[in-house]
């Protein structure tokens, strides 16, 4: 439902924004004000379900995220409907962390955890893929506010039936990190607001820089605060774990990369070629069933040679195909990105479920609330980071190209494969970087 929630609303806002008398700048408000406190309150959630409970926390931020999507439907003003997101991506921060510490305090660590966690990154994929699809058919049929009404059913089926199947389970119960806490939230508060306003701003605007700035000084302060507190929202040593660390950097990596590259091919599918939104989604419907595929794959890799060695198969696959788009040209490479593209995304998801595998691994359940937060928190900041990056990259490289006197549809083709090369370069990179970093970590095996 969280996925979903990222996707449904997008072939929906020119139409909500009138209705709502949201103007265009304030239009990229509908998918910011949830993605905020989703990606600002995860670490926290993590910690208050270790010490409330997980399953206690998870319900709680069910029912605000279910309550929110009412509230969302039949907002009959704009500020209400930003509202009712705020506090669906106030929920989701809650259920993302508690619900995948749910899962791996579920399984013991081994081919069930990795077989747990492959079906979770399947439907995270799958949850993506059809509300770009769905989105479409109800905003066209039922109007859009029929996709948060979507969200709204989801949730109340959830609620039925989720506190009859999950158990209770918690860690030490210890002192809050209130100052860290608020270091780390507003931290990521500013990184993720900077970056996600940056997609569509650019990186030049005053506020940006304001929230990018003050978001890394107060990251800074969390970890001076957490070298001294005595009970810690996340102690160091666990950023320490080889596992930890380059399992959550092939995280952040892929999930960035792979965000990047299907935002540039959009711009290549429907600008270069000029191929039809339908065509587009179509495209990008056999890219997600691919991911869905991967995702099944996953555990039978990891079975063989360990989740840190898949994590960085999955890595350098997506990077080589990903090299392969930039075979794109300006009459041709429809059938090029259906192929790679889907390709690329199977081997990421080899790489998203064998990340969660690595950085989970080796830790005591009392500990799976942070780790579970940190996975999460990293999957949040790449699919904030990579647009931005990249589409930056590209905008500026093909204004040079203009200025150097090469034609505009060529100019924007240029600057498109150069994000691209450069998203292959950093994958394939930190991919090679973390099977010699792990080499001899083989975390899910016994």
């Amino acid at each position: 439902m969280v996925a979903l929630d990222f996707s449904v609303l997008n072939v929906a806002l020119p139409v909500l924004g009138p209705d709502l008398g949201l103007g265009e700048a304030g239009l990229q408000w509908a998918v910011t004000a949830f993605a905020l406190p989703t990606g600002s309150f995860l670490l926290l959630f993590g910690r208050l379900g270790d010490q409330l409970g997980r399953r206690r926390t998870f319900l709680t931020g069910l029912a605000l995220f279910t309550g929110a999507s009412v509230l969302a439907t039949l907002a009959p003003n704009a500020p209400l409907f930003l509202a009712g997101r705020a506090l669906q991506g106030l929920g989701a921060a809650a259920l993302v962390p508690t619900g995948m510490a749910l899962i791996t305090t579920s399984f013991a660590e081994g081919p069930k955890r990795t077989k747990a966690l492959s079906i979770n990154g399947s439907l995270m994929a799958l949850g993506f893929t059809v509300g770009m699809v769905v989105g479409g058919v109800l905003t066209d049929t039922l109007g859009w506010r029929s996709t948060m009404a979507l969200l709204g059913v989801g949730g109340v089926a959830v609620l039925l039936v989720a506190p009859r199947t999950l158990t209770e389970s918690r860690g030490e119960r210890t002192r809050l990190d209130i100052p860290g806490a608020l270091a780390v939230t507003g931290g990521l508060l500013g990184v993720v607001y900077g970056l996600s306003t940056a997609a569509e701003e650019g990186f030049t605007r005053p506020d940006v820089l304001t929230a990018l700035l003050l978001g890394l000084a107060l990251l800074a302060t969390f970890i001076r605060i957490e070298a001294r507190t005595q009970d810690p929202l996340l102690p160091l040593w666990m950023l320490r774990r080889p596992t930890v660390a380059f399992g959550n950097l092939g995280g952040l990596v892929t999930v960035s990369m792979m965000t990047a590259a299907v935002f540039l091919l959009t711009l290549y599918l429907q600008d270069t070629l000029g191929v039809s939104p339908l065509v587009s989604g179509l495209v990008f419907g056999v890219q997600g069933l691919a991911s869905i595929g991967g995702g099944a794959l996953a555990p039978r890799i990891a079975s063989r040679i360990g989740a840190p060695r898949t994590l960085a198969l999955g890595l350098v696959g997506q990077g080589v195909l990903t090299a392969a788009l930039l075979g794109i040209g300006m009459d041709s490479g429809l059938w090029l990105v259906v192929v790679a593209l889907s390709a690329a995304s199977a081997l990421h998801l080899v790489a998203v479920v064998s990340y969660g595998v690595t950085a989970t691994s080796g830790l005591a359940d009392a500990d799976q609330g942070r780790a579970t937060s940190l996975v999460t928190s990293a999957m949040q900041l790449g699919i904030a980071m990579g647009i931005p990056l990249l589409s930056a990259v590209a905008v500026s490289w093909s204004g040079a190209l203009r200025n150097g006197g090469t034609a505009a549809d060529e100019a924007a083709l240029g600057g498109i494969k150069l994000g691209l090369g450069i998203d292959a370069v950093v994958v394939t990179a930190i991919g090679i970087l973390i099977a010699f970093a792990l080499r001899a970590r083989r975390t899910d095996r016994h």
